[in-house]
Order: structure tokens, then sequence, then C-alpha cells
């Protein structure tokens, strides 16, 4: 059964405690829901120095993390049984984004030998560890030159299901 995403993302807005956020995004896929949270930027002063706000950015995310372990669980836990799907943990602020939690869900495919030597070239190069490593930067390096192309797909497949889901019911 395959739950829409705006109802996932309501039910974590009525859940998560108000005071967690100041805005919060949801990723979702057929695995997993990851929540990431707009921290409030901690104070600082303006004479404070790049190391120094990172440092500030690092004790925020941590702070978050530990204060917040238990609540996160739980609520993980319930949405777990709810939606069927592992849910991860994140927060942001000022453009950093710092995942807790995520998952690695193991993909199968069939590559031709030119594809496979692409994976090979990089694992010789050091660029990966492995031919899986290798694929997953490729992933990576395609989705980070892309985004827009994949937003507007995103955007459209949406669609597609708000047309179907809207259609006649053919069982009737």
């Amino acid at each position: 059964m395959e739950t829409d995403e705006s109802v996932i993302a309501s039910w974590f807005t009525g859940r998560l405690p108000q005071e967690w956020f100041s805005g919060q995004e949801f990723v979702i896929d057929r695995e997993e829901i990851a929540v990431i949270g707009t921290l409030s930027v901690p104070a600082v002063g303006e004479a404070a120095s790049e190391a120094e706000r990172t440092a500030l950015l690092e004790g925020a995310f941590q702070r978050f993390r530990e204060e917040t372990r238990e609540r996160r669980v739980e609520i993980a836990r319930e949405a777990e049984q709810r939606f069927r799907r592992k849910v991860s943990w994140g927060v942001s602020c000022e453009g950093r984004t710092v995942m807790f939690t995520t998952l690695s869900i193991p993909v199968m495919t069939r590559l031709r030998q030119q594809e496979r030597r692409v994976l090979d070239t990089l694992v010789a190069a050091g660029v990966a560890r492995s031919r899986s490593d290798a694929l997953a930067w490729c992933v990576r390096l395609v989705g980070a030159h892309t985004d827009t192309w994949l937003a507007d797909l995103r955007d459209a497949l949406q669609q597609v299901d708000r047309v179907r889901s809207a259609g006649p019911d053919l069982n009737a």
C-alpha cells in the first residue's frame, strides 16, 4: 500500500515537538523517510571567525542529537510501524546539513563490460574502495549535476499519481 508523501509529512508535522525546529523537510522514498529539521541559528558575535561559527554549529547539532534521542527513537518506531519505512534523522542550519542516521540499501544491477570498466577505473584511481562505492559516487555526481532536472521529473511523477488517483474506479 503506497502512502501519499503529503500524508507522511503531515503526520510528522503534527507529531514533532514544535520547539525542535523552525522548519522541516521530509525526503521520502520506498524504503526510508528522512526527517531534516532546521535549527535556529545559535547566537554568535559578529567578530566570530569561520572556525568559531563552524564549531558553534557542530556543538548545536550534537546537543540537539543527544537531548532529543529518546523522543526521536519513539517517534521513529511509531512512524515505522505506521508507514512501513525506516526513519532517519538530520538537522540543518545556515546551509549545512548533518544526518544522524541514514539507511544504506543494497541495489542489484547488471552492468556491461564498458560500465564495469568505468567503476574499475575509479577503484584503481583510489576514488572509490570498491565497485559498490564507485557506483554510489557516480550516482551522487549525476544527482549533483542534474538537481533541477530530477526535481522536474519528480514533480511530473507526482502529477501522474494525482491524475491516476482521480481517475475512474475500474473495480466498481
